[in-house]
């Protein structure tokens, strides 16, 4: 009698999953994410959201090459969901904490400020991976995409105020995006023409911090 597990099909390798474009295309994003966190814990914030708005254009960009990839497996389909939202947490909650603790000067009171930002992260995409979207169009909390777009715009206003008045800011904002993260709201699914948005609002940061950047080392 044969073994039933000679009629199971081989897994794919890990590495595999890798030569996906839509893959290599989250990858770039959390590699984008990774260099935000760098620049953070270095204390270089305009570079750090350079990386942090790259990544947000990254894990835009990574669905829309999904769905252009009508040759794509299930299996291909569900490893980059997972992959997708595991990066989504470096990206969205993990990233955001680090600046929260850098420009803190790593106080413990930043702490909790950092716990909340990751714990409302990880409780809304698990619930977003067992529940999925609301309806065909909404979701139940605030996208976490939008930690990085919102905390991006607000490192614009740095200069126009004081360093302690910032913090305030910057604690407060971590706080809100937490709570909204997680809070029983419905919020719109942006939808593809949105992308086009995306794409414009990340090369304008881009161009403002770079030039932030310049002005330093000049």
């Amino acid at each position: 009698m044969p073994d039933i597990n000679d009629s199971l099909e081989t897994p794919p390798t890990i590495l595999s999953f890798a030569k996906d474009l839509a893959n290599l295309c989250s990858l770039a994003g959390l590699f984008s994410a990774v260099l935000a966190i760098y620049f953070a814990i270095l204390g270089n914030f305009p570079a750090s959201m350079i990386g942090l708005i790259l990544a947000v254009f990254f894990d835009w960009s990574d669905g829309k090459i999904a769905r252009s990839m009508k040759s794509r497996t299930d299996n291909q389909r569900m490893f980059g969901g997972q992959l997708d939202s595991l990066i989504d947490i470096v990206s969205f909650g993990v990233c955001p904490a680090i600046v929260l603790l850098s420009y803190g000067d790593f106080s413990p009171w930043f702490i909790p400020g950092a716990f909340i930002i990751v714990a409302a992260g990880v409780l809304r995409l698990s619930y977003f991976n067992v529940y999925g979207l609301v309806g065909e169009s909404s979701y139940q909390g605030l996208a976490i995409d939008n930690n990085g777009i919102f905390l991006a715009l607000l490192f614009v206003f740095h200069d126009l105020v004081s360093t302690s008045v910032f913090t305030t800011l910057l604690y407060l904002v971590i706080l809100a995006l937490a709570v909204l993260n997680v809070a029983p709201i419905r919020t719109p699914k942006l939808g593809v023409g949105w992308y086009y948005g995306i794409t414009a609002y990340t090369l304008a940061l881009t161009l403002f911090y770079g030039w932030q950047l310049l002005r330093t080392n000049v």
